[in-house]
């Protein structure tokens, strides 16, 4: 065993041997052995050993125990519960071998027997949690049921009379159990009933969250419209902590809907179970201005009270009734909250929810009203005010932030612009002083000004400066190297250099993102998106696996915390485990993940190291297997991950969030259709029989072009509407969702390539069934086809030449789209390699039989059907085709080697030394991705050149 812990795998199996010479039924030594022949990657011989000492029936803790560990690793947990099953069978009175079967049921989802279990263990050892365990096994149940009537007529009632029974005898004894009772009920939708527990003498036992019994009444009253007691609570809480923002939301909503029923208070009794009632405008204004008053007494300073004016003032403005009640200016109080919090960081945020209020006009008026109350100093004339210390450097930044979000920046052209980069800029830099003492890990106190410089030349670059897109790299890098665990910095970079085609250093970013658990998800796409279409193949495969790793282990973990939560009764927590699991598995980045992973290792792998079919075997693909769940694809993508401070017309909208999920999943339902329809490919090439013995052939072959034909009318429905989407022409906010490469595939060609050579594996498979007597006519129609791929596989390959770089009047250009038509050519011309050789397999069996006929007959003149001069013809264009594309490859290496890109002069003599070094970081790493792409590209091509020279039947 401790062989096993230290990693060393060999000698635990050499150990476990010698003790099985001397003691050759030692079960414990047997299932050692198996745990280190598994971790050697010998499963098939771990697995039987394993079943050797199971089929024994094992009852010792040390036996059950390895056995355990040996079949969590072979991802086989329904073996555990056999195990225990018969453990305790055996023994029938151990709590340990009971419970142990509870979690093992417990990590496979099985409900029904876990309630058993829980059940069986509750009459051996009549403690509390195991009744509890029996009874949330229930509510799992219910929760899991597909039909709703079955869980609210059958389950719930029933897990709800099992905790009647416990608090009619008495028996509640910890939080948890209440929790569940609470659960239960709200889930019933007995409200009332929850309401009474929470209030009654159960309730009392609810203190391990902070306000966990009024949160839990107040969520009732809420489902209950009982506003009187929804106001009169918040109205409490608020006394109590007038910071609490959700309070403030409950105490306005309640006020208006009391204002809305014209309620009002009984005249002998109380307002309502939970004290005095507000139901006027009045009596809210004046609430509020209480806790201003309040509020100026405390010893530290809330926000909660001054934002709650700005909140009041709104919604008296959506009803149209704002100017009777004198609550002052927005504009005035903005101003005054500025005075008082705009040193901190969130007073942008705090404002940002409110600048509607103000009118377009007062803007400019606005901002610099609030400028003047800064304290920056010049030290000359025409110099720049700055600030003295961080206190008026954070109060500045709130500013430029608002000036930004009001679209005052937006409004200025390309000369002002220009001058508000430099300023920011400066300010940025004069700002690291007051960071000197930063650890590596804090981020600069100025950094926001170096983000807003480089979201303004975003704007110039989108309106056509081809210039700015340099200067953001460079300052971004400049922020980096000051501020290098600044995640907005790395992003930006990241979105940045993928739109221009250079993958390279957005790898490494990535990586330093440090990315952790979910957000493999919520931000993966950044990188999945662009690997492999930029033609980094390795770093594409890493990504994939980084992602998917992620996904596969998340199966494992959550079963974890669901046995955890049991043991220690956070039951509330269960099914949002499982909730946050079914939302991984039906994940939109998972599955496209998973689709492009197996195009990709195709891509790699096929025909190159392995044939197709092996390939295919070993991903166990099959054509007619669907596994995305698309009707319930969740986009759990962080679309905002990327700061930014525009204005709503500019800011990426829910129209956008809908238009994307759409336009991913419309093109993941394109790539998934070509993987099946591949992988559907080495299913057909079995040899057939001959023509006469047509019913042999029924189930077998036939029904498989059958399935390949459906993929096909799938394929052309999916590209029709794919083609619809995009007539719409939509245009994302730069740093919104990234587009698919849908409209790359459509534009190019590689679409029509793709779908005419799935088409001519249907002519193919008919010429075999057929035969090549009397088969003229499809025989022409092969020849065809040919023909006609070659022209747009030619086609596609003129989209794909021109230069990468281009330096035009001492700027750079760079033209990403040809690295992309470049890996749609090889993608395109592999799959014409795969179909080729399908082709090749059916006609070379033809053309050895005439070979025999000949000999036969001893004639010489046995004519050469037409079809077999097609195919070498065409075999032949496609390898001068790719020679001319390799050659093409190395050209731009050669040009993209000899490019001395530090000669550019640049134009604009204002980039500061320092700058002029950042900048030449920038363009060297833009040049070094170039070639490492071009360089992969070329490598692979040239391995399928190799395959098209075998093809010569």
């Amino acid at each position: 065993a401790d062989y096993l812990d230290n990693g060393n795998n060999k000698m635990a199996i050499q150990q476990a041997d010698k003790l099985l010479k001397k003691h050759k039924d030692l079960h414990c030594a047997k299932v050692l052995k198996a745990i280190g022949l598994q971790r050697t990657g010998k499963q098939d011989e771990a697995y039987a050993l394993a079943q050797e000492v199971a089929a024994l029936e094992p009852t010792d803790d040390n036996s059950l125990q390895a056995l355990t560990i040996l079949y969590r690793e072979m991802h086989r947990p329904e073996l555990v519960t056999k195990l225990y099953e018969a453990a305790v069978k055996k023994v029938p009175n151990s709590e340990e071998y009971h419970s142990h079967l509870f979690m093992a049921y417990a990590r496979v989802g099985e409900y029904k027997k876990m309630q058993q279990a829980g059940m069986a263990l509750y009459k051996i050892v009549p403690k509390n949690p195991y009744y509890f365990w029996s009874v949330m096994s229930l509510i799992m149940q219910s929760i899991s049921a597909q039909d709703e009537n079955l869980s609210k007529t059958m389950f719930l009632p029933l897990a709800e009379r099992m905790v009647e029974k416990m608090v009619k005898e008495d028996k509640i004894e910890a939080e948890a159990e209440v929790e569940l009772y609470y659960m239960i009920l709200e889930r019933l939708e007995k409200y009332k009933e929850a309401l009474d527990v929470v209030r009654g003498k159960l309730g009392e036992k609810l203190t391990s969250e902070l306000q966990s019994r009024e949160n839990k009444c107040m969520a009732m009253y809420k489902k209950l419209c009982r506003w009187p007691e929804c106001n009169a609570l918040s109205r409490r809480l608020l006394l109590k902590n007038s910071d609490d923002w959700q309070f403030y939301i409950t105490y306005f909503d309640s006020v208006f809907q009391l204002i809305d029923e014209s309620w009002t208070p009984p005249p002998e009794e109380e307002h309502s179970l939970e004290g005095e009632v507000h139901y006027s405008v009045e009596q809210a204004v004046k609430f509020i201005e209480e806790r201003i008053t309040e509020e100026s007494k405390s010893s530290r300073p809330l926000r909660g009270p001054y934002l709650a004016k700005l909140e009041l003032i709104r919604r008296l403005r959506y009803r149209g009734c704002n100017d009777e009640y004198k609550l002052g200016d927005p504009e005035e109080l903005m101003f005054q909250y500025f005075k008082k919090f705009g040193d901190k960081p969130c007073c942008f945020t705090d404002l940002k929810v409110f600048v509607d209020l103000l009118p377009s006009s007062q803007y400019t008026k606005f901002i610099s009203q609030l400028l003047e109350v800064i304290p920056l100093s010049a030290a000359a004339e025409n110099e720049i005010a700055l600030p003295a210390d961080i206190k008026a450097l954070q109060q500045h930044l709130c500013v430029v932030q608002l000036s930004r979000l009001l679209g005052i920046y937006h409004a200025m052209d390309k000369k002002q612009k220009l001058t508000v980069v430099r300023e920011l800029m400066l300010r940025y830099r004069h700002g690291l002083e007051f960071g000197k003492s930063c650890l590596k890990t804090e981020l600069q106190f100025s950094d926001y000004y170096c983000l807003l410089a480089v979201h303004l030349l975003l704007d110039l670059w989108l309106e056509g400066e081809e210039t700015a897109v340099w200067q953001c790299l460079t300052l971004l890098e400049e922020g980096l190297s000051h501020s290098p665990s600044n995640a907005q910095f790395k992003l930006l970079l990241i979105r940045i250099y993928c739109r221009l085609g250079a993958f390279e250093p957005v790898a490494e970013l990535y990586s330093s993102l440090d990315a952790k658990h979910i957000q493999h998800d919520t931000i993966g796409y950044l990188l999945t998106r662009y690997a492999e279409s930029l033609g980094h193949y390795a770093a594409a495969s890493q990504s994939c696996n980084f992602a998917l790793r992620f996904f596969h282990s998340n199966q494992k973990d959550t079963s974890e915390y669901i046995i955890q939560a049991y043991k220690y009764g956070a039951f509330e927590k269960i099914p949002e485990f499982i909730a946050f699991r079914n939302r991984l598995n039906s994940s939109l980045h998972f599955a496209q993940v998973r689709t492009e992973r197996m195009l990709l290792d195709l891509l790699l792998e096929a025909n190159i190291s392995t044939s197709l079919e092996e390939s295919i075997k070993s991903m166990s693909l099959s054509p007619e297997e669907d596994d995305i769940p698309w009707k319930d694809l969740r986009d759990n993508r962080d679309l905002t991950v990327l700061f930014n401070w525009d204005p709503k017309d500019r800011d990426i909208s829910e129209e956008h969030r809908k238009l994307s999920l759409e336009e991913e999943t419309m093109w993941l339902r394109i790539r998934s259709l070509t993987l099946r329809l591949v992988s559907g490919l080495p299913t057909l090439s079995h040899s057939i029989q001959p023509k006469n013995s047509e019913k042999t052939a029924e189930n077998g072959v036939s029904s498989k072009i059958d399935t390949i034909r459906s993929l096909l009318q799938q394929l052309e429905a999916a590209v029709d509407s794919g083609k619809k989407f995009l007539e719409q022409k939509i245009q994302y906010p730069v740093l919104g969702p990234p587009p698919t490469r849908m409209a790359g595939f459509f534009s190019n060609g590689s679409c029509q390539c793709q779908t005419s050579l799935f088409y001519l594996v249907s002519d193919i498979y008919e010429l075999d069934t057929n035969g090549l007597e009397d088969s003229a006519e499809i025989q022409e129609r092969i020849g065809n086809s040919f023909k006609s791929l070659v022209e747009r596989l030619t086609d596609l390959f003129n989209k794909c030449k021109g230069d990468l770089i281009e330096v035009r009047d001492g700027t750079l250009k760079t033209h990403p789209n040809l690295l992309e038509n470049l890996v749609f050519f090889v993608e395109t011309i592999s799959i014409a390699l795969w179909v080729s050789s399908y082709c090749d397999s059916v006609l070379r069996p033809f053309k050895s039989n005439l070979q025999k006929k000949k000999k036969k007959k001893k004639e010489s003149s046995v004519a050469m059907p037409p079809v077999f001069t097609h195919f070498l013809d065409y075999v032949t264009e496609l390898q001068t085709l790719t020679s001319n594309v390799i050659d093409h490859i190395k050209g731009l290496e050669i040009i993209l080697t000899a490019l001395k890109l530090e000669e550019l002069s640049l134009k604009d003599t204002l980039l500061l030394q320092e700058e002029k070094k950042f900048t030449k970081t920038v363009q060297g790493k833009v040049q070094s991705s170039y070639h490492h792409s071009v360089q992969e590209i070329g490598e692979l091509l040239k391995k399928r050149l190799d395959t098209i020279k075998k093809l010569k039947i």
